[in-house]
């Protein structure tokens, strides 16, 4: 995938601020409001660009605690034979849970989870996620202050 630098320029406004217009962004990178256009569509249609979503205040929605949960699995342990991969996915369609990583080291499968308190982070683990056919056992870390959230890439380093 061929980038140019005003294709960087234009991804890096984006990160920014996804509701600027291609007027605004044209001005800021100096190249003709068609030429953005059509790059930003471009880049949507080669699948760069995902999507565009509203950052929420978590916190202020009530679902303030944030937990990295690390998931052991073992295949079989149920009886069946589940694959890390297949766990992973029936993991992922929890709503509470934001992110799902395969992961290497002790720990097969790191979760990022948003939930309202410590009572419903126990009901998560302890009800719903060990249960979870292949999931044998889980580390559980809250959150106690978070110094830095992002979804930006540092597309200096492209």
């Amino acid at each position: 995938m061929r980038l140019d630098e005003k294709d960087l320029q234009i991804l890096e406004l984006l990160q920014r601020n996804c509701r600027s217009t291609a007027r605004k962004i044209a001005e800021e990178v100096g190249s003709p409001i068609t030429t953005v256009y059509a790059k930003i569509k471009r880049m949507e249609r080669m699948g760069l660009i995902k999507g565009y979503k509203a950052v929420i205040d978590a916190e202020k929605l009530g679902i303030g605690t944030t937990a990295f949960i690390l998931v052991s699995f073992t295949p079989g342990k149920w009886g069946k034979t589940a694959t890390q991969r297949d766990v992973a996915r029936k993991i992922a369609s929890f709503p509470e849970v934001q992110e799902v990583h395969i992961i290497t080291g002790d720990w097969d499968i790191l979760l990022k989870v948003k939930v309202r308190d410590v009572n419903e982070l126990g009901r998560l683990v302890v009800d719903r996620l060990r249960m979870v056919e292949g999931v044998e056992k889980s580390l559980t870390c809250v959150v106690l202050a978070t110094v830095k959230e992002t979804t930006d890439l540092p597309l200096k380093l492209v």
